[in-house]
């Protein structure tokens, strides 16, 4: 599975464009649209501010991954309600750092929702450190060679972000030096007024290149309008190969009950090794690790829960209670699992106005309290669509995913014995990063061939 295709064209970010305030007729700003144009024809406005160094502690660290992970749980008990008996997958890192950036320009009631939504314990610059900090962490994860056999082999983990102002609003210098400085975010100059679709297609080319082509319609016709002034974007592309691969010669087609009661057919792989392995009351779980170069890299995994037939409603429901915590906690090397699990692939999409709505963070979709004037005082912008998109598929070699999320800002109108896990049922998924416990995937299978 794993390509080498190394780092975007942007470093992972676009740390070539700094700040800009767009200019009206008539007004001044330390910054100017310079002309240029970028690889998709799009106007940039750049300065001299770039990307800075990371330089977070430890401790900050941990905290911006553990506020991607409760918030992943708190998200992910929504949408597997809308999903109803289908398969699930999301990026909770994605859509905290474009939510984490949209944040940077909330002010009052609606920065404390965004907050506590997104259960920020950082504040001001050393929230926005910690992400900048965190983000470069998870991209040191990547590295790529070539197996005896000559094969690619390794770990890509790619992140990027970028803006997408209307060229006529001034934007707030804080509030872009802000997002330069910490997420490598400039400013692409676009003309949602007049050429609203000329902009939408814009912003899907530039993520469906730094997702390898995997989220290529992100945003849908209508949701950029002429009363759109900001498009803050963020894109998670990951491909990693398993420590331990599948021999695609022992898969074979297999029965797998859905979570609806049907039994389909599905590719179930199968191999016998030592993996992190753990067991509690209604469920099993498997840690499968992505292969690192060197023994002291810090490496990616696959933790796998598996409810007993029938419980997995209730073992679901105890995500809140911190199951992927504890479970974690109990994984331990020993015996030898036998591991058969499906292969699968899927995508989801998801507009995540309504799941935010019910999670705290009311303020910021209602034009009447949104409070923005940290990105702009000329006009009220409120948030008009949060958009998500992300793909997962699992083979014999590894996993490939890949997530992109947009928030569209809009001006107010108005263990000693051998073990057998069989995974012929619906089951969660996390895919995390193991030393900092940022959650870069979560979601679950219900039926392998959907």
């Amino acid at each position: 599975m794993f390509t080498a295709c190394g780092a975007s064209d942007t470093g992972g970010t676009d740390e070539n464009l700094g700040p800009t305030s767009t200019i009206p007729d008539g007004s001044t700003s330390t910054t100017t649209p310079t002309g240029e144009t970028g690889g998709d024809g799009v106007v940039l406005a750049m300065s001299d501010l770039s990307r800075t160094a990371p330089a977070a502690s430890r401790e900050d660290i941990l905290s911006a991954a553990a506020s991607m992970q409760q918030f992943g749980i708190d998200l992910y008990g929504i949408l597997a309600q809308d999903a109803g008996d289908g398969n699930l997958v999301f990026s909770p890192a994605s859509i905290v750092t474009a939510l984490a950036m949209t944040y940077a320009g909330a002010v009052g009631t609606t920065a404390e929702e965004m907050a506590d939504t997104l259960h920020f314990a950082l504040e001001g610059d050393a929230l926005h450190q910690a992400f900048n900090s965190l983000d470069t962490t998870l991209e040191s994860r990547s590295w790529e060679g070539q197996d005896p056999e000559g094969n690619d082999q390794g770990v890509l983990v790619k992140t990027a972000n970028s803006l997408w102002g209307q060229r006529d609003t001034v934007f707030e210098q804080i509030f872009l030096d802000t997002l330069a400085a910490n997420y490598g975010a400039g400013m692409r100059l676009v003309d949602y007024k007049t050429a609203a679709e000329d902009a939408r297609r814009a912003i899907n080319n530039w993520v469906a290149g730094e997702t390898e082509d995997k989220i290529t319609d992100l945003i849908p016709e209508g949701a950029l309008d002429a009363l759109t002034r900001l498009v803050l974007v963020n894109a998670v592309y990951l491909d990693a190969t398993w420590a331990s691969q599948f021999d695609p010669e022992l898969t074979q087609d297999g029965r797998f009950t859905t979570l609806a009661g049907d039994p389909v057919t599905a590719g179930m792989m199968f191999q016998s090794s030592s993996f992190p392995y753990a067991s509690g009351d209604g469920w099993q779980a498997v840690e499968l690790p992505y292969l690192r170069d060197e023994p002291t890299r810090g490496e990616l995994s696959m933790l796998l829960i598996v409810p007993e037939a029938g419980r997995f409603s209730e073992v679901e429901s105890r995500l809140t209670a911190g199951l992927i915590d504890y479970t974690v906690g109990q994984l331990a090397l020993g015996p030898e699992v036998n591991l058969t699990m499906p292969k699968f692939e899927f995508r989801t999409q998801a507009g995540l106005n309504d799941a935010l709505t019910a999670l705290g963070m009311a303020s910021a979709f209602d034009p009447a309290t949104a409070d923005f004037s940290g990105m702009t005082t000329q006009e009220a912008l409120f948030i008009s669509d949060v958009i998500h998109e992300a793909y997962i598929a699992v083979d014999e070699e590894g996993t490939e995913a890949a997530a992109a999320t947009a928030v569209v800002m809009r001006a107010t109108a108005a263990p000693v014995e051998t073990v057998e896990l069989t995974i012929d049922r619906p089951f969660i998924f996390a895919l995390r990063d193991r030393d900092t416990g940022a959650l870069l995937f979560l979601g679950r299978v219900t039926d392998p061939t959907a």
